[in-house]
């Protein structure tokens, strides 16, 4: 299992390594929290949030990863592949970031998709 702030460096590694381009209008930066974060449709506790992509009229846009649900899901595999999965999920909430400032939802819906999958095969 990595700490935290060799979490908070991988990090690091990976943002700067993205096109400054998509760092528009992202005026909150990146976040890492100590966090575990559940979603609350879930079941049995079993569906972790691992980053978040925020828009909000008084914080403005920001990415939130949370460090204690990739150690809930990915803690005991690793430091390489827990890299890419952390890089995947930066993507993945960037993307909704590019999607927000071009009034597109493509990636909204299939998340959403997603979750009514997690769903139908959970409540059979």
């Amino acid at each position: 299992m990595i700490s935290l702030d060799e979490m908070e460096v991988m990090l690091d590694e990976i943002a700067t390594e993205l096109p400054q381009e998509i760092y528009k209008e992202l005026n909150g930066g990146i976040l890492l929290m100590p966090d575990t974060k559940r979603n609350p449709l879930g079941r049995n506790n079993d569906l972790y949030i691992l980053g978040e992509y925020h828009r909000d009229g008084c914080l403005g846009r920001y990415i939130t990863i949370y460090y204690g649900s990739f150690m809930q899901v990915y803690g005991n595999l690793n430091k390489e592949f827990l890299k890419e999965q952390l890089a995947h999920t930066l993507k993945h909430e960037f993307t909704h970031h590019l999607e927000s400032m071009a009034g597109e939802r493509g990636l909204e819906i299939k998340d959403a998709k997603y979750i009514a999958n997690y769903l139908q095969h959970k409540n059979k």
